[in-house]
């Protein structure tokens, strides 16, 4: 009976210890997670893909707004955007352009288009989330010149183009708005000239042997004639 005393003076210190110290803290491991900040991240944004939404509506997407690019002041015309890609298909007389859009906020873009000297022609507003289009009734065997034109509240970018007093002979940027491609003429083009001039040079082969046999029967054999004399 000796130890009964002794085990319940341990037993009780062990219990003034632990109310000392309090309860153990034990933290649930999604509790913990859930308590650390998310950081922002870039938005999921190209400037040249085609139907972009506009980095503004996918900072609301998310739990946490991305990350935008920076862009220059709305008070201020686009910086001009970037051509890309035209590709051509002769048969049809059609294009299709690509573009990428600039660090800059932009309504709307629009194509010019030249064919030698005078006035571009202006194709129609496109929206902000264009960054591709089509442009028909080209002419075979044709060459343009074609710039990108970004457009918002303040005015609109620069093209060198616009300056140029002929759009055919200016030297543009490689990564400028502006660009020239040629359209090559169509195959069924380039056969049907190519009979013309066979069948051009098959008469004039036969022009010049009836033009010989004519004047052989109408003045005979020159050396004939000297033989016999």
């Amino acid at each position: 009976m000796l130890g009964s005393p002794l085990l319940l003076w341990l037993l009780a210190g062990t219990l003034s210890m632990a109310a000392e110290t309090g309860p153990l803290d034990i933290q649930d491991p999604e509790e913990d997670s859930e308590a650390t900040p998310l950081l922002p991240v870039p938005c999921d944004y190209d400037r040249c893909r085609h139907l972009q939404v506009p980095c503004e509506e996918l900072q609301q997407a998310g739990p946490v707004a991305c990350l935008c690019p920076g862009l220059s002041s709305l008070a201020q015309p686009p910086t001009p955007p970037r051509l890309g890609e035209v590709r051509v298909m002769a048969e049809d007389g059609h294009a299709t352009v690509h573009w990428c859009a600039p660090a800059s906020p932009v309504h709307h873009y629009q194509l010019l288009l030249w064919e030698g000297t005078g006035a571009p022609y202006r194709g129609p507003l496109l929206n902000t989330t264009m960054r591709r289009a089509e442009l028909g009734g080209l002419r075979p065997g044709s060459t343009y010149v074609l710039c990108v034109v970004a457009i918002n509240e303040a005015g609109e970018s620069p093209a060198p183009g616009l300056g140029a007093e002929d759009p055919d002979t200016a030297a543009f940027p490689t990564f400028g708005p502006c660009g020239r491609f040629s359209v090559p003429p169509r195959p069924g083009t380039l056969v049907h000239t190519a009979i013309g001039v066979g069948t051009a040079l098959v008469l004039l082969g036969c022009a010049a042997l009836v033009w010989r046999f004519h004047l052989h029967r109408r003045w005979g054999c020159p050396r004939c004639h000297e033989a016999t004399a």
